[in-house]
Order: structure tokens, then sequence, then C-alpha cells
């Protein structure tokens, strides 16, 4: 069925032989490939696009505002209502990630191949596109800062334990621990998608066009033909191409599909998540967490159970922020103690599924369903998390429960972990992934290996959205790896180009 058109909308120069929507870390990908390979690329993104001097130039909660959707706080509603922070601007969540880098376990992708029905995708098939990404971008084991005293605690911590962790795989050569990674790399050391892939892709010819959002896919007859998008001003105007990339997001491709009537009733029904758990911990001894760089440690003792401990570097403003529900008195007393303090973050594999609605005027409405095993491994990773933080010699935890006394030992981090209940905690999840999975239609793939939607011609998914999972470690990696095979296969099969 075609979509309903939109009013008297006009042509936008010449066509294109390719629309790449969105530019985060699956459509740069494919920009780069397609435009080297001497095609005509237009990308189309929604936010602004902003220097790393403006960005240096901004305050932190300016650039929350300026470079996130909605200032990072996409609720998903469920028990608890998590909020989901997503990038909006050109080079997408990249911009406002902390740059890890990891590779995606063989026993991941083999799994994923089995469940998905899916050939191609496993580790000997991704590994040159792997290695060229590390390459580019200048992938290395991320060594700690002179300010990097918390990521040597929970490392002491771990080894006292005897628990696995260790230096966090960063695309940041020459990073100068400027502790603004989330809200932007005020030096270009962190090799985001806007200061790497993007700019290749000019250079070869691409087209970026800033404050371009795409309201709906054209097609005909299972073919797509271009989309409709609104302007900087608003206007909208039809972009018409040979071929769609679409790399708007685990959240924004699913629901571009639904309001384009392209498996509206299946896309974005299982939206995979990782959820952060939060947990401010005081030290007897000074940590300057505020001097540093991110995830310069990473305790993956537990791994296999889908649960990582890092350090997420502190300032009185993220501090105050995280606290904001808790009594003013003890957050005086902590602003107090702030150089003693370390705030930690524990990435937790959900297996529970979130849903997205596209609703009218361009919203979304997102709804998430944690199983009772979430909430156990919710438990049982603060548990870990605890215990590895009192090893480390911290005095006092603050947990991610607004209504939660200070924990001050082992016993009370058990006694808290068995009286908490599943609507306490406070999250928050920036990993969403598998809205539009790849797979076999009878095993619930909506998009095939090429990353086309099954039924449809001219059209490609080519981010998160597509992975058949949940990568259970940052997935900018996977995405890539992911991207740059589709934009391979999509390449090898001109010049009649399915």
């Amino acid at each position: 069925m075609s979509p309903r058109p939109f009013h008297t909308p006009r042509a936008a120069g010449p066509d294109s032989d390719v629309l790449v929507v969105g530019s985060g870390a699956g459509g740069s990908v494919v920009a780069r490939e397609l435009a080297a390979a001497g095609l005509q690329v237009t990308v189309l993104e929604e936010g602004p696009r902003v220097s790393t001097d403006r960005i240096a130039a901004a305050t932190p909660a300016e650039n929350m505002r300026r470079l996130y959707r909605q200032g990072g706080l996409t609720p998903v509603f469920g028990t608890p209502t998590l909020a989901y922070g997503e990038g909006r601007c050109v080079g997408g969540t990249t911009v406002v990630n902390g740059g890890l880098l990891w590779e995606p376990p063989p026993a991941l992708l083999n799994r994923w191949a089995a469940e998905s029905g899916v050939a191609g995708y496993r580790a000997a098939d991704l590994a040159a596109h792997l290695a060229l990404v590390a390459r580019r971008l200048g992938v290395a084991a991320q060594p700690h800062g002179a300010g990097n005293h918390d990521s040597r605690l929970l490392a002491a911590g771990a080894e006292r334990l005897g628990w696995r962790w260790q230096p966090a795989h960063r695309a940041a050569p020459g990073c100068r621990h400027s502790n603004r990674c989330t809200t932007g790399c005020p030096t270009g050391a962190k090799q985001s998608m806007a200061v790497s892939y993007l700019p290749e892709a000019e250079a070869l010819g691409a087209r970026i066009l800033p404050g371009t959002r795409v309201l709906q896919i054209l097609h005909q007859d299972g073919a797509a033909t271009g989309v409709v998008a609104a302007g900087p001003g608003g206007r909208t105007a039809v972009h018409r191409a040979r071929e769609v990339f679409l790399a708007a997001g685990p959240l924004q491709t699913p629901a571009l599909l639904q309001r384009s009537r392209i498996h509206r009733r299946t896309a974005g029904r299982e939206l995979a998540l990782h959820v952060n758990l939060r947990t401010v911990a005081r030290f007897d001894e000074p940590v300057h967490a505020d001097r540093g760089t991110l995830f310069t440690a990473q305790v993956h003792e537990f791994a296999g159970d889908g649960v990582l401990m890092m350090p997420s570097n502190v300032t009185r403003g993220t501090l105050a922020a995280a606290l904001a529900s808790r009594p003013p008195q003890l957050l005086d007393r902590l602003l107090a103690a702030f150089a003693a303090l370390g705030s930690y973050t524990t990435q937790v594999r959900l297996q529970g599924r979130a849903r997205i609605l596209a609703t009218p005027r361009g919203g979304l409405l997102l709804r998430h369903a944690m199983t009772s095993a979430d909430h156990s491994r919710l438990r049982e990773a603060f548990r870990r998390t605890g215990e590895v933080l009192f090893a480390a010699g911290a005095r006092e935890l603050i947990p991610p429960v607004a209504s939660a006394r200070p924990l001050h030992s082992r016993a009370e981090a058990e006694e808290f972990c068995r009286r908490v209940r599943p609507g306490d905690w406070e999250l928050v999840s920036v990993h969403g992934m598998a809205s539009a999975r790849m797979g076999l239609p009878e095993r619930g793939g909506i998009c095939d290996e090429h990353g086309r939607p099954h039924g449809f011609r001219g059209l490609r998914v080519c981010d998160a959205s597509v992975l058949p999972g949940v990568t259970g470690i940052s997935p900018q990696g996977t995405v890539m790896a992911f991207a740059h095979e589709i934009a391979e296969r999509f390449l090898s099969a001109a010049p009649g180009r399915p």
C-alpha cells in the first residue's frame, strides 16, 4: 500500500544515486563507502552540524540540549520508567558516546546466525571490516590518565576479588582527558563520525544536509523511490534516489517504517536494550574523578551474564542531576566531599523487549516489558557492583534508588538487594538495537541479509536496528561492521543493483 502523500511537495534539486537517512555509525559508513565507489550520495540528517570549536565553547548543559534528542530524556514507560538518550546531530550518537569500540564476540555472532537463519555475518565474515574500522578510527586500549584514579580503584577492587577486568578499547587517539565525552569531545580526539567518516565522505563527493527531517519513505509496487523531508525552514520537499539507506537509529528507523506503511505491524515491536545503573561511591582518599576520561577500566567478569562495570567520570553538575531526587542535606554532604567521590556505571543486558509506536506529529511512545529474570539480574548486578566497590575501599555507596539510604557495608548492600522492588530503580539506557532486525521472516526477521525489508526493493536498513539481537557490549563496532558488509553487498550487485 502506498503512503498517504504530503501536501504540495516539491523536488529538491537533482536526484541522487543514494539517499542516506541519518548520519550516525551506520549511515556514515554507507555514505563514505558508496561515495568512494563513485556514487552520488546525499545524507539527510535531522539534527544540526556542530563543530568541535563550538562544542568546546559551549557548556556541557548547552551541548546536551543541542546534541541530544529531547535533551537526552526520551521516556520508555514501564516498571520502572527509564530515560533513553540518543544523539540528534551530524554524526549521531557517536558524537555523544564514550567512544567505546569492542569487537562482537564470535560466540555472539554464531548465535545470531543460528537464531536468525542469516549467513555471512559471523566473525570470519566481519573480521576485515572490524580491522578497517579500528585502523581508521585509531582504536586502542585506553591507558589510565593522570586523573583516572576512579578507574584504578575499580581495577584494584576487581583484582582483590580475582575478577577479570581490562582497559577499555576506545576510538580516541590522543585523548586529552577532558571529561566531556558524553556532551561532545572538545578537542576532536574522539573519532566520532563527525570528524572521521563524514568528512571523508564529503571529500569523496557526498552531500550532507543537516536540519532535514525525513517524514516518510516513498514507495510504489514494493520499490522505494525516495523520501519526503522537512528542511530547516519546515517546508517539505521530495528527495528521489535509486536507493535509500535507512540509518535513523533504533527508535527513529522503525518509527519511519511504521509511518511509511512498511512492516508497520512488526517494525519496532521488539527493541532490545541495555540499561545502566549508576552508583556513587565515597572513598577515604581523594579520587578527583572529574580529572580524567571515561571508561579506562571495565570489569568483564560477568560479561557472559550481560553485566559490565565501569567508571563514569563525574562533575558537580552531573552529580547534582543524578541525585536531584535525594534529600538536600545528602546532596550538600556529597558535594562537600566531591573530591573523594567516584561515579560508576553498571551496564545490564535486558531479556525483555520494548515496543515503539509512532504517534501523530512525529512523536514516539515507547514501553518496555522487563521480565522477572531482568529484575533478578538488576539486583545481582548491583550486588556485584557493591562487592567490587567495597573491595576497592569505598566507605559509602549511593544506590540508584531515590528512596534508598546510603550503604556502608557489603551486608547493607545485600539487605538492600533483598528489599529493592522492580519499580524502585532509576535507570538510563543509551543502547537500543534489533528493532528492525535481520532474519528470516518465519523467525521474526524484518530485513534480509542485505538489510532490505522483506518484500521491498531500493531500501536498506544499516543502523543498530538491523542487528539480530542485543550485543551485551557497546554496539558501535558491531553496527559499523554490519554497515560495511551491507554496503559491500550493495556494491557487489552493481551495475544491476537490486
